[in-house]
């Protein structure tokens, strides 16, 4: 099996050319072109020897995916990209233009999730593996060559998966990213999103990488976060926000709450109450997110049950925080007709094959 390039970070790509008999100076070459210029083949590195070009013709591979769909919103302009693996496993990527040549890409960093979060229709898929920092980093390369690699400006990683759970490939790729070699997009454009695993936000904020970090809260009560986020009864919401705050004090940055709203269980004036009290500990947001239908996945039990809170009554509780001087943001459902909202990711194709 020839070995992958796509996700070394700059630092064992080169100890690879070290290996290889090649001087260290080759790596940085080698990562502009992958990263930087997103080339499709070694015969594009003009400026590397063709003798070199040639060994890592035959030793490496430059790509770990392969798009099998691309299907874009009628109600937006919203694409979701199908993408197989090496070992032909399915994941989802989706593409979120903002206007003013601005888009947002969520990629995933797992096949399938293991937190089966009861709104998601990813944890509705049960979990397969980790994806590799090169497949993680791919789902960007093979996107923004697509649409344009100046026009995605933003990146979450709020696709399929936990990242945190994924942590060592999670990190390379977002080292990559973050490169100072790296001319593409800045770390202050990027969020990661996680469910909430106290000992890895804190392991996050030691990496000294700065990026975002947004936090699945989806309920300020214990309760009924157990509820809706299993994870919860391991990792209570108390533990979580202590981690989150050191998040916070360590990397100078400003938490974001993503808060999907359902009728009746999390979008009452006791959950405004108590949101005010965590949005007092630390600089944070809060995102209230409309709930997106899984019933594509066929959900029993208490995610059958779950209903999208009215707007009226969404736009009633942000008035509600923001008079409480809450940051809020009332984000739009964006590619619903195409299972490409937030919620919905669950890598299957037109024929329903995962």
């Amino acid at each position: 099996m020839k070995h992958q390039l796509k996700g070394l970070p700059l630092s064992e790509l080169n100890d690879y050319f070290i290996s290889i008999g090649e001087p260290k100076f080759r790596a940085k070459q080698i990562f502009g072109w992958m990263y930087n210029q997103m080339v499709d083949s070694f015969d594009e590195m003009v400026n590397v020897p063709k003798s070199l070009r040639s060994k890592l013709e035959e030793k490496c591979d430059l790509y770990s995916l392969k798009l099998k769909l691309k299907e874009t919103s009628k109600q937006s302009e919203t694409s979701k990209y199908l993408f197989s693996t090496r070992d032909n496993k399915s994941i989802e990527t989706v593409l979120i233009p903002a206007g003013e040549g601005r888009a947002t890409l969520c990629i995933s960093t797992q096949v399938g999730c293991p937190l089966s979060c009861e709104f998601c229709a990813t944890g509705k898929l049960g979990f397969d593996r980790n994806l590799t920092s090169g497949e993680i980093v791919d789902q960007y390369v093979m996107v923004a060559k697509d649409y344009g690699i100046e026009n995605v400006t933003n990146i979450v990683y709020m696709g399929m998966g936990e990242p945190l759970i994924n942590f060592d490939e999670t990190v390379k790729s977002l080292k990559i990213i973050t490169s100072e070699f790296n001319k593409s997009i800045s770390r202050t454009r990027i969020t990661v999103s996680t469910s909430g695993l106290p000992h890895k936000i804190k392991e996050l904020a030691d990496t000294g990488l700065r990026v975002k970090l947004a936090l699945s809260l989806h309920s300020p009560f214990e309760d009924v976060r157990s509820k809706i986020m299993p994870i919860n009864k391991r990792y209570s919401l108390n533990e979580v926000i202590e981690a989150i705050k050191y998040y916070a004090r360590t990397t100078k940055t400003r938490i974001t709450f993503e808060y999907t709203m359902f009728d009746g269980i999390n979008d009452r004036d006791e959950d405004v109450k108590e949101l005010v009290k965590i949005c007092s500990k630390l600089p944070a947001k809060i995102n209230l997110i409309p709930f997106n239908s899984i019933k594509h996945m066929n959900p029993t039990g208490f995610a059958a049950e779950l209903e999208p809170s009215p707007r009226i009554k969404i736009e009633n509780f942000a008035d509600k925080l923001r008079n409480r001087d809450i940051t809020v943001l009332v984000r739009e459902t964006q590619g619903e007709d195409i299972a490409a909202a937030c919620g919905q990711l669950a890598a299957k194709d037109k024929n329903g094959e995962k």
